[in-house]
């Protein structure tokens, strides 16, 4: 990551939470506490209102910037609640890309709902007791696909079975069912509609080939073929 990004999203970080310390920021960025004291210091030189709390870390003034968009209480709560509930998936890709969402959003919070917002953030548990622990890192690179109509390669590997087999896939939709991610996808092998779990996806490589969409709805594979 460049400075320049460095920056942006430590200005992006301290917009959407009352207090951070050097450590922290070192730890997300992956660079030295002294690297984050010059961003700091860059931060400052460009205007940006940086405090420093002795012995607790950096804030920005009261009143830098004004949002373009107000939440309610309520609404941020859904946020933070919806937050809970997304870290419990076993997809790291969906998790990330949703956090650094949720990190631009929270930065247009008032300080007073980023107060309430990190109060209820403490006061959240979602409790998962799941035996099988098995994750996956596909879920962000198969919803482009979805939306682009590209076609995906896949390995595959069923539950309870060791062989692994290619595929190669029209991707449709894709839904969630215990907290395992299901991808609906047209299947040039066995020429049909078949479900993968995301999580048994062994290796992918979404192609730059584009299907016809076959007009599938998803209501009507529900209605045709549930899951079981």
């Amino acid at each position: 990551m460049s400075q320049l990004s460095r920056l942006i999203a430590i200005l992006t970080l301290l917009k959407s939470k009352r207090l951070l310390t050097a450590n922290e920021l070192a730890k997300k960025f992956e660079v030295s506490v002294r690297t984050i004291y010059r961003d700091i210091r860059k931060l400052e030189e460009a205007g940006v209102p940086v405090t420093t709390i002795e012995g607790r870390g950096y804030s920005l003034m009261e009143g830098y910037s004004v949002a373009p968009v107000q939440f309610t209480e309520k609404q941020a709560n859904a946020l933070i609640t919806a937050e809970q509930l997304i870290n419990q998936s076993k997809d790291t890709s969906f998790v990330e890309n949703f956090n650094e969402a949720l990190t631009k959003i929270k930065s247009v919070f008032r300080t007073s709902i980023q107060e309430k917002s990190e109060l209820l953030q403490s006061k959240i548990y979602v409790f998962n007791p799941t035996y099988e622990n098995i994750s996956s890192n596909a879920l962000s690179e198969i919803q482009l696909a979805i939306t682009n109509f590209n076609f995906i390669e896949i390995n595959y590997c069923k539950v309870n079975d060791t062989n692994i087999s290619f595929r190669r896939i029209e991707p449709y939709a894709i839904y969630s069912i215990q907290q395992k991610w299901i991808l609906i996808a047209w299947c040039h092998l066995r020429n049909d509609y078949r479900a993968f779990r995301i999580d048994r996806i062994q290796h992918f490589n979404i192609l730059n080939d584009t299907f016809e969409d076959r007009k599938f709805n998803l209501q009507d594979y529900f209605q045709s073929c549930p899951y079981n």
